[in-house]
């Protein structure tokens, strides 16, 4: 059987139009078995859920979650629900996997998330920095551990004019506490593009205050 190439662009690549131009399509392959119990491919295709973040500076892909753990891959209801259900930034006693792409200059607000994150750079380069003031700059293959810290994202790949994208892969925490108090996450702005999904019934926009906005180019 011949390979199937879908990372040429296409009109039916997302629902509504990229925002990130310069970037290639991602593809999602998924696995499963087929009456002979040999492994097959059961879909190829661009995601099932893609959202735009504040006026269409960044774009996510749910590439696939799950709401349970450990999962349960029977009958293929991991697919079904992925499928179905579009997560918030997390999922209780899930994961969440998502690809963001950014735009030129792209700059997140400061945020936090009651997760364990994997941030893999698949393309570009980044700025990493916490709300100590401590930073990095990450490359395509680097790779940040999140432990529910309070951080944001700046795209400076190409001095700030070339876009640039990470894989996320969002675990279910217990309860973080630092110092005896519980660490509770925030969004800024970023929590208005979430609004009614589970956990997002509403936006929380600021964080001691300010109201932090996600593109704000500082280049």
């Amino acid at each position: 059987m011949a390979a199937k190439d879908m990372h040429n662009p296409a009109e039916d690549y997302v629902v509504t139009p990229h925002p990130v131009q310069g970037l290639t399509r991602v593809v999602r392959h998924i696995t499963g078995h087929n009456a002979e119990g040999k492994s097959v491919f059961l879909s190829t295709d661009v995601g099932d859920h893609h959202r735009e973040l504040v006026n269409k500076s960044a774009i996510a892909n749910i590439l696939y979650s799950t709401h349970e753990h450990p999962v349960n891959l029977n009958g293929d209801v991991d697919v079904k629900y992925s499928r179905e259900n579009e997560p918030g930034i997390t999922v209780k006693n899930g994961s969440v996997c998502r690809m963001i792409d950014f735009a030129p200059g792209g700059v997140s607000p400061m945020h936090r998330v009651e997760s364990l994150d994997y941030a893999i750079v698949i393309e570009g380069v980044f700025r990493m920095v916490l709300d100590s003031g401590e930073e990095r700059i990450m490359q395509r293959g680097d790779v940040a551990i999140q432990r529910a810290t309070s951080h944001r994202w700046i795209n400076v790949t190409g001095n700030g004019l070339l876009p640039a994208r990470i894989l996320f892969v969002l675990l279910d925490v217990k309860d973080v506490n630092v110092a005896g108090n519980k660490v509770d996450g925030f969004l800024g702005v970023l929590g208005k593009d979430y609004v009614g999904l589970p956990g997002h019934e509403k936006a929380a926009v600021e964080m001691n205050g300010v109201d932090n906005g996600f593109y704000q180019s500082e280049f």
